[in-house]
């Protein structure tokens, strides 16, 4: 059913070649978990397409490996042990373990010196990494130390969290030279600003400062090595300096379904100072503050830009439909914030009008309504 849609995977959005190593993995529900009926069963043909386009990899281009695992605890946390091993190889996670600094990798509380060891013992070792990485996991791997040590060492990473195979047959069918022309004029506009102001119709309005930050485009053609982007893909992204976000996120969408009634999210200084609101997902959200302040960042900006997009149910492409914003909550470590922490969760914005505020403080409207205007 897919066969066409895996030849584009790997062949315009990775650039395989021939003799390169592929990883595709994948997770299965854990006991504790109670999905919905319909997102088990999202969630259950994921993990066969995940294993179908490992046999087809393997099939086309040999040297692939597929694995799955129990779920992870929330997207941003590490994934086993197993799975650093069959992308890193035997001896660069044995240099890890050896050094003392896999565990702490792990939980996320490695030092920015650990992390630079374990850089340098991956890139040391980087003829065993894996050259493709395909991320079929419900649960996101982007903002892992797990996916930046495959990108160090050359490796190409695509994540696909919350994944509906049904998407191989929509938002990824987009003209990706189009996708990657309006995303890099989008990024370009957005670099010229210091600080950004969003306001939506459900009555979202936030400040977002950016000085020193840089926007980057995930356009769906991770040929380069090192390259890392999500499919279906579609966006420009930051992270927002820490500290200097104000104002309030009115929350309409969960990652997978639509809320029984809106959330106010409060932010001050930088991240959630207050929950309004009693819609069940606050609870969820009440758990994760618990275990850490550091979820309360105000990590990530993004911006939407696949024409090809429009479910608004699934995060990881309601994140891309052209004219949207996402703002997400917890980890930014991965893409040029200090904030490590075992979570980033992100929420749609719809027809929000956007507007980049300069250094001289002229300002220029980027979006209307959901309209792009450049």
């Amino acid at each position: 059913m897919y066969s066409k849609a895996f030849s584009d995977l790997f062949s315009i959005n990775m650039g395989v070649k021939s003799g390169e190593r592929i990883l595709v993995f994948s997770d299965t529900i854990r006991p504790e978990e109670t999905p919905s009926a319909a997102d088990a069963d999202r969630r259950a043909r994921l993990l066969q397409t995940a294993a179908d386009a490992a046999a087809y990899a393997g099939k086309i281009y040999g040297n692939t490996t597929f694995i799955s695992f129990p779920a992870t605890t929330a997207s941003g946390a590490e994934p086993p042990e197993a799975l650093w091993r069959a992308a890193l190889g035997d001896r660069a996670f044995d240099k890890l373990v050896e050094a003392g600094i896999l565990t702490r990798l792990l939980s996320k509380e490695a030092t920015p010196q650990e992390v630079e060891r374990a850089r340098e013992i991956v890139v040391m070792e980087k003829e065993v990494v894996a050259d493709v990485v395909i991320a079929l996991a419900n649960n996101s791997t982007s903002h892992t130390r797990f996916r930046s040590l495959v990108n160090a060492a050359g490796g190409r990473f695509a994540s696909l969290p919350h994944f509906d195979p049904a998407m191989f047959l929509t938002s990824m069918q987009v003209d990706w030279q189009a996708l990657v022309e309006r995303t890099a004029k989008l990024a370009g506009e957005i670099n010229g600003a210091v600080e950004i102001e969003v306001t939506t119709p459900n009555g979202s309005r936030m400040r977002i400062g950016k000085q020193g930050r840089i926007a980057e485009g995930d356009d769906g053609l991770l040929t380069a090595p090192g390259s890392f982007g999500n499919l279906p893909a579609g966006e420009v992204y930051l992270a927002p300096l820490e500290g200097t976000c104000e104002g309030i996120m009115v929350l309409e969408y969960a990652p997978t379904r639509k809320l029984a009634s809106p959330l106010e999210l409060v932010v001050k200084n930088g991240i959630v100072a207050e929950i309004r609101g009693d819609e069940p997902y606050r609870h969820k959200l009440e758990q994760k503050f618990t275990e850490s302040a550091k979820n309360r960042n105000i990590a990530e900006l993004g911006i939407g830009t696949n024409d090809k997009a429009s479910r608004p149910d699934n995060i990881l492409e309601a994140e891309k439909i052209l004219g949207t914003i996402h703002i997400a909550l917890g980890d930014n470590s991965g893409f040029g914030g200090t904030v490590s922490t075992p979570f980033h969760e992100d929420f749609v914005f719809y027809e929000p009008t956007l507007t980049a505020i300069m250094a001289d403080g002229t300002e220029k409207t980027l979006l209307r309504q959901g309209r792009l205007t450049i």
